[in-house]
């Protein structure tokens, strides 16, 4: 869940391995690393907390850091934000459609794929994935962006997911529009739970 004053009360769920992270988290995250003893664990998420550090002035409400077990002595990383910002006009859908087109628009995707997602809300909900080329990055990413909005229409809510491990491409993707199927506007807590979307992550990386 999060809340900010500027913004409704959000609810959503990740699945298992992903943990709340603020730039100051940066100590425990190269600790964890280090004890994995994985030279490629180090460089993925020091490379996650580097962005992490950049996000700060753009609308970032919270983010979390997936650590999934790959290999012996390595772990698949990956980074998950949640963007919100007030809508610029007032009809949702078109809201949506042209946040949609102007995330699959960016230059640094190499290759994606877009989508509508049919939420059980039934609010206007566009995914685009696939791979990006970062400047100054020599190895290529994955990321998936969800765009949806507030039952109000309005605030933009931005969804993202990204990691260095592009051969989970297509698991990434199912956790990402999982996630996008959790978000709520009210505390679940306070209704019978619904069945999320499941991810195959978990399978892929055993």
């Amino acid at each position: 869940m999060n809340r900010q004053s500027s913004i409704p009360p959000v609810w959503f769920r990740l699945p298992p391995g992903f943990y709340d992270i603020r730039p100051d988290d940066r100590e425990p995250l190269n600790s964890f690393a280090e004890a994995l003893s994985s030279p490629d664990a180090q460089r993925e998420l020091s490379q996650l907390v580097d962005g992490l550090e950049q996000l700060s002035g753009h609308d970032i409400v919270h983010t979390s850091v997936g650590l999934h077990p790959e290999e012996p002595g390595s772990v698949t990383t990956s980074l998950f934000s949640l963007t919100t910002k007030r809508a610029e006009q007032a009809n949702p859908r078109l809201t949506v459609a042209r946040a949609a087109l102007a995330i699959a628009r960016c230059s640094l995707w190499t290759s994606s794929v877009r989508r509508f997602i049919g939420l059980a809300s039934a609010l206007p909900c566009c995914l685009v994935a696939g791979n990006i080329s970062v400047p100054d990055v020599e190895q290529r990413l994955f990321q998936a962006r969800v765009a949806t909005v507030d039952p109000d229409g309005l605030h933009l809510l931005v969804l993202d997911l990204t990691s260095a491990s592009t051969q989970h491409a297509n698991a990434y993707t199912d956790i990402l529009e999982a996630v996008a199927h959790t978000i709520s506007f009210s505390d679940p807590a306070s209704s019978a739970p619904a069945t999320a979307g499941t991810s195959r992550i978990l399978e892929l990386l055993q």
